[in-house]
C-alpha cells in the first residue's frame, strides 16, 4: 500500500497535469499561416530569448505615419544554431520581412524571412515541418 500511495499516485498525478502545462504555449496559432505579407520598417529593438525571439520595429504608412510593429521568430536557441546572436538586429538597421500576419489584424508577424541592411539572415526551424 505504501508503494501505491508513494509511487504510483505521484506518477499518475504528474502525468495528468502534463498536457495542461504542454498546452500552455501558444506557438505560431495567432498567426494566418496560409497568408504571406512582406513589411519594411526600422528596427528599434530585438530581444534574443525564449520562448520566441521578438523584433519590434516602426513601418511608415502610406500618410507617412508611423506604425509600431512586432515580428516573432524561432526560439533563441533555434537561431543561435543558424549563427544569430543578441547583435544580429541592431536599433536603426533598415528591414524587409516576410511572414504569416497576425489574425487579430494587430502589427504582428510570424517571420519566415528576414533581410537586414547586412543581408538576409537565416531563420530556424521551418514551422511547417513542426
Amino acid at each position: 500500500m505504501r508503494f501505491i500511495r508513494f509511487t504510483v499516485i505521484p506518477i499518475i498525478a504528474g502525468l495528468l497535469a502534463m498536457p495542461r502545462t504542454a498546452g500552455a504555449h501558444h506557438g505560431w496559432v495567432d498567426f494566418d499561416e496560409k497568408t504571406d505579407v512582406t513589411v519594411q520598417g526600422t528596427a528599434t529593438a530585438f530581444y534574443f530569448l525564449n520562448p520566441h525571439c521578438v523584433v519590434e520595429f516602426e513601418v511608415k504608412d502610406d500618410g507617412g505615419r508611423t506604425q509600431k510593429w512586432q515580428g516573432e521568430f524561432a526560439s533563441k536557441g533555434e537561431l543561435s544554431h543558424k549563427g544569430w546572436t543578441a547583435a544580429s538586429i541592431e536599433a536603426g538597421e533598415k528591414l524587409t520581412l516576410t511572414g504569416h500576419p497576425s489574425k487579430d489584424g494587430s502589427r504582428a508577424i510570424h517571420v519566415t524571412k528576414i533581410r537586414t541592411s547586412k543581408g538576409e539572415l537565416k531563420l530556424g526551424v521551418d514551422p511547417e515541418s513542426r
